[in-house]
C-alpha cells in the first residue's frame, strides 16, 4: 500500500486540556446496587472511597482534578487486587470506569518504586504496556494516563497503525514508561528493537474478547513468548473486558498466573439499565426513511448510528447530509486522520450524527451520547450489548433503538428477549412471539449468543465434583 505519512497533532498540553473531564451523570448511585462477584484465593477486601486506596499527594490530587470522587463498582474491587500485586480478570459494563480501575495503581507502585525512563538511549524499556485493539480505544487510555501522571516524572505514550511509523519511534525515544499500543504497531515497534521489554511489570489487555474476534490472538501470543518478555510469574497481568466467552477464559490462562482473580460486576456482560431500549419492526427497504423519521423527531441529540458494511456507512452519511442532518462517518478503512476528524466532529456537536461500523463501536468514550440507533442489528447479542453500552455511560441515561428485520435478525431474537428482560426493559410482543416460532421450528441459536460470564475454572472444578460423587 502507500507510504503513511500522517502524523497525529500532538495533544493539548496545558493543564485544563489535560484534565478536561466527564460530568458525572445523574444515576451514578444506582451502580451502588451493582452486585459484584469475586472469584479465586484470598481476594483482598474491596475500598469504598480513594482515601482507603492510601494514593500519594499527587496522585490524590490529580484524581481530584480529573472529577473523580466516588468509585464505581469495577474500582472498588479491582483497585485493591491490582495495588496487592495480584493478577486479575474483570468483566465490567461498558463505561465502569475501569480504565481508572486498572491504571491508579500502577501508576501509585510506579512512583513507589521509582521509573527509569531517559531520552539518552537506543532501546526504550517501559514498565508497563497497556494494549488495546483500537486506536481510538487505545488513545482515550492515554489520554486518562496523562491525568493521572501530571506532575511526575512518568511519561506514558501511545503509538498506533494508520500513522507514520517514524512518528511512533520518535515519541517511544523521548522516553516511554507507560506504553499504550494497538496489537500491529506495538509488534512492529518490538520489532524495530525500539523497545526492550525486559523492564515489564505490568501488562494490561483491555477488551480482550475484541482482541481475539479482530483476529489479534496470534500477536498476543507472540508478546507474551518474546525471550525478553518477563514470564507470568514475574510480571502482573491484567485482563478487561465487557463479556468474557469461555475461549477469552481459555485465553487468560496462558497470560494470567494460576491463582488470579475474576471479578464480575452487575449482570456482566449484560446491558446496562441506564439505556431505554426499543426493537422496533422494521423491514429493509424501509430503514432509510425510518432513521430519518427518528432523527428528525430527536433534533441534534448526539446519536450514534450502526450499520454492518464500510460501504454503507458513507452512503448514509452522505443520504442524512442530502436531507440536511448534519452527519459524519467512522469505520476501518478511512484513514486516521479522516477518524479523527470525524470523531472531533462528532464530540463538538458540529455533527451530531455519527455512523459507524461495529469496529468503533468498542470502547469509544464520547460524553452525552443520547441515542445509539441500530440501523443493522449485528450479528452476535454481545456486540448489541456493546454498541448500546455507548450511552448510558457513568450513570448518564440514555435511548437504544434497534431496527430488527425478520429476515436478517431472527437468529438474535431470542437473545434480544433476554438481554431486554435482565435489564427490566419492555419486550414487545411481537418479538416474543417471533423468538417462540424460532425456537419451535428449530431454527439454532448460535454458539456465544447467550450472555454469561462465569469463571470456567469453578465450572469446571464443581463438574469433577459431580463426577466423584
Amino acid at each position: 500500500g502507500p507510504k503513511v505519512t500522517y502524523v497525529p497533532p500532538p495533544p493539548p498540553d496545558d493543564e485544563e486540556a489535560i484534565f478536561a473531564h466527564y460530568q458525572t451523570g445523574i444515576n451514578f448511585d444506582k451502580y451502588d446496587q451493582s452486585i459484584v462477584e469475586v472469584s479465586g484465593l484470598d481476594p483482598p477486601p474491596a475500598i469504598l472511597t480513594f482515601e482507603e486506596a492510601n494514593l500519594c499527594q499527587t496522585l490524590n490530587k490529580n484524581i481530584a482534578k480529573a472529577g473523580y470522587s466516588k468509585l464505581t463498582p469495577v474500582q472498588k474491587y479491582s483497585i485493591p487486587i491490582v495495588l496487592a500485586g495480584r493478577d486479575l480478570m474483570a468483566c465490567a459494563q461498558t463505561g465502569s470506569g475501569k480504565t481508572a480501575a486498572f491504571l491508579l495503581p500502577i501508576v501509585a507502585h510506579m512512583m513507589r518504586d521509582g521509573v527509569t525512563a531517559s531520552c539518552f538511549k537506543e532501546q526504550q524499556e517501559p514498565e508497563c504496556i497497556i494494549v488495546a485493539p483500537t486506536r481510538e480505544l487505545i488513545n482515550q487510555i492515554f489520554l486518562e494516563a496523562r491525568k493521572f501522571v501530571y506532575g511526575t516524572c512518568i511519561r506514558p505514550v501511545v503509538i498506533y497503525g494508520g500513522t507514520q511509523t517514524g512518528h511512533s519511534i520518535r515519541q517511544v525515544m523521548q522516553g516511554c514508561n507507560i506504553l499504550c499500543a494497538t496489537p500491529g504497531r506495538l509488534m512492529d515497534i518490538i520489532g524495530r528493537e525500539k523497545i526492550g521489554l525486559h523492564k515489564v511489570k505490568y501488562l494490561v489487555l483491555d477488551e480482550a474478547d475484541r482482541m481475539l474476534d479482530m483476529g489479534f490472538g496470534p500477536e498476543m501470543k507472540k508478546l507474551i513468548s518474546y525471550p525478553s518478555m518477563p514470564p507470568k510469574d514475574r510480571r502482573q497481568t491484567l485482563m478487561f473486558s465487557a463479556t468474557f466467552p469461555g475461549d477469552v477464559q481459555r485465553l487468560a490462562g496462558e497470560f494470567l498466573k494460576t491463582e488470579y482473580l475474576f471479578v464480575v460486576v452487575g449482570h456482566a456482560g449484560g446491558a446496562c439499565s441506564d439505556v431505554q431500549q426499543s426493537i422496533l419492526q422494521v423491514a429493509q427497504y424501509s430503514k432509510r426513511e425510518k432513521l430519518l423519521q427518528i432523527l428528525q423527531s430527536i433534533d441534534r441529540e448526539r446519536t450514534m448510528v450502526f450499520v454492518d458494511t464500510k460501504k454503507k456507512t458513507d452512503f448514509i452519511a452522505a443520504f442524512l447530509c442530502q436531507e440536511k442532518i448534519p452527519a459524519t462517518s467512522i469505520h476501518g478503512d478511512r484513514e486516521q486522520r479522516e477518524r479523527e476528524t470525524a470523531l472531533r466532529d462528532f464530540r463538538s456537536g458540529k455533527c451530531p450524527v455519527l455512523v459507524a461500523t461495529s469496529v468503533a463501536a468498542r470502547g469509544l468514550d464520547i460524553e452525552n451520547v443520547q441515542h445509539v440507533i441500530n440501523f443493522d442489528l449485528p450479528s452476535t447479542i454481545e456486540e448489541y450489548v456493546h454498541r448500546i453500552g455507548r450511552t448510558g455511560r457513568c450513570g448518564n441515561t440514555g435511548k437504544a433503538i434497534s431496527f430488527f428485520d425478520n429476515g436478517s435478525d431472527g437468529h438474535l431474537a431470542q437473545s434480544l428477549v433476554k438481554v431486554l428482560s435482565d435489564a427490566q426493559q419492555e419486550v414487545p410482543v411481537w418479538l416474543e412471539e417471533f423468538s417462540f416460532s424460532v425456537h419451535e421450528t428449530g431454527l439454532s441459536v448460535p454458539r456465544g449468543s447467550v450472555l454469561t460470564s462465569v469463571d470456567t475454572r469453578k465450572v469446571s472444578m464443581e463438574t469433577n465434583f459431580k463426577y466423584w460423587l
